[in-house]
């Protein structure tokens, strides 16, 4: 493949709750993996804002995934689907958005698409066309 996405979609301490049978450790373990297996692949993942995430959390969530040498960071507005699934917790300003994807790019993220309706294919060919010029792949 080009690239491998996985979305991370929150921090540690909601995973159980947002991610059932989701492991934090076992997101940031395949990143780890699929660098030392394709050293030149582009990786990416993608959270969603707006469970109850504390800034502090995102950051620390966005450093583990530079650590893990995660290339592309997508971050969008968590929208309830259904009555069925997780309220909103907090919606994000257009204006945090841009603070956290600037944060995102100073830990190192070679792109990183930050808005309310971004999610992970929020202009894919884009992200992966920017990180190649850079790179030269």
């Amino acid at each position: 493949p080009d690239i491998l996405n996985h979305n991370t979609e929150t921090v540690p301490r909601l995973y159980k709750v947002a991610r059932h049978g989701g492991r934090y450790e076992r997101t940031l373990e395949l990143f780890r993996r699929a660098r030392r297996a394709a050293p030149r692949l582009l990786t990416k993942s993608g959270i969603i804002l707006g469970l109850g995430e504390e800034r502090a959390e995102l950051l620390d969530t966005m450093r583990d995934l530079r650590a893990a040498d995660v290339n592309i960071l997508t971050l969008g507005q968590y929208l309830r689907p259904s009555a069925q699934h997780l309220p909103v917790a907090r919606y994000y300003s257009p204006d945090e958005f841009t603070e956290l994807g600037e944060a995102g790019r100073a830990l190192g993220f070679r792109h990183v698409e930050s808005g309310p309706l971004v999610r992970s294919s929020y202009h894919a060919k884009r992200q992966v066309d920017g990180v190649v010029s850079l790179s030269g792949r």
